[in-house]
């Protein structure tokens, strides 16, 4: 599973850079200890809230705690006609690409010091974004209905099949991601990296005024299960310790904060979960795709034990913390082994037994 990152994409004072900047305020300090190679300006790399970690730390005496991590990637406001290069389209329409899910950012408040710079509605301005996409993906697709196609040759017919089926679908102004496809065109369509392919997801950036109207908000949007968060908020929250935190959420009669909704959203969206590794040395989170086979899930931890997997051993996270860890779960048969083919549920400790 490769690591997840969010494309944060929005028209220009849609409060994108607001988001990004109370993102950067949360950002683990170390973050050359994770899985990412560089960490540009741009991006930001995120824990995602556990409270099982701790839990888990705290029964086995760990002596670390890591949880999982989300990327966050702050693509510069998009404009009208940036398919055609406008702006810096092209160089941020690529950076699109390289996300696992896109968020786009619609402001939905009202503040006279902030330009909306051809911002009109959510509506509008989503179908804007949207449409952006889908114009350079019709480029994408137009080249490949240009590439010549030998009628024998089954893979070609159906790369050109489903890339017909793909412009008719964006000729009409929809999303191919949320139409219909077989196993074989899914395949197909990886090979065409298109936007228009991503999940995504929509945040409304609200103002602290609209937190009163969060139902109504959601009830006029129930088609696109919106998001409600201010950025503004948020970057306050950043500045904040944890308990602190709670009491200013409480505040404004809210559970949550916007990040660990929008990251939660994201991990349901893209049908991610977590597996948990507890020991002495630390208590750590692991994100996989849900049914992802065991032996995968091992090499998320390392790539060799992929190859050298023998059997997990596993305990559902609620067990394991009712009878207080390994030792316990182990004495009283709680514990099981399983082979290749299990399909890995989330919420699980799990012990990989490998050979070196």
């Amino acid at each position: 599973m490769s690591n997840l990152s969010v494309g944060i994409v929005g028209l220009p004072n849609a409060g994108k850079s607001t988001l990004f900047n109370a993102l950067l305020g949360r950002q683990i300090a170390r973050a050359e200890n994770y899985p990412f190679c560089t960490i540009e300006p741009n991006t930001g790399v995120v824990e995602v809230p556990d409270e099982r970690l701790s839990v888990l730390a705290r029964i086995e005496k760990s002596k670390q705690i890591v949880p999982a991590v989300v990327k966050f990637v702050d693509i510069a406001g998009l404009v009208k006609g940036a398919a055609k290069g406008e702006g810096l389209g092209n160089k941020f329409l690529a950076h699109i690409r390289e996300c696992s899910i896109i968020c786009y950012v619609l402001r939905s408040f009202a503040d006279s010091n902030v330009e909306k710079a051809g911002s009109i509605n959510p509506r509008s301005d989503l179908e804007i974004l949207k449409t952006e996409l889908m114009l350079k993906d019709l480029e994408t697709i137009e080249r490949i209905l240009g590439e010549k196609v030998h009628p024998d040759d089954k893979k070609e017919v159906l790369r050109h099949q489903t890339a017909e089926k793909t412009k008719k679908i964006l000729d009409q102004g929809k999303m191919p991601v949320s139409e219909e496809w077989n196993d074989n065109e899914r395949t197909v369509l990886q090979s065409f990296s298109l936007l228009t392919m991503k999940p995504y997801l929509v945040v409304f950036n609200i103002g602290e005024e609209d937190f009163e109207n969060l139902d109504k908000i959601r009830t006029d949007f129930s088609d696109w299960d919106v998001i409600p968060i201010s950025a503004k908020m948020e970057e306050e929250l950043a500045e904040l310790e944890e308990n602190e935190r709670r009491e200013y959420l409480k505040s404004w009669g809210v559970k949550e904060s916007g990040l660990v909704l929008l990251i939660r959203k994201a991990y349901e969206k893209l049908g991610l979960v977590s597996f948990y590794t507890a020991g002495e040395k630390e208590a750590r989170a692991w994100t996989v795709e849900k049914e992802t086979k065991a032996p995968q899930a091992a090499a998320v931890i390392h790539t060799d034990f992929e190859k050298g997997f023998i059997k997990a051993e596993v305990v559902d996270y609620n067990t394991f913390v009712q009878f207080g860890g390994w030792a316990k779960c182990r004495s009283l048969g709680k514990t099981c082994f399983k082979g290749k083919d299990y399909l890995l549920q989330g919420n699980e400790v799990v012990e990989f037994k490998v050979s070196c």
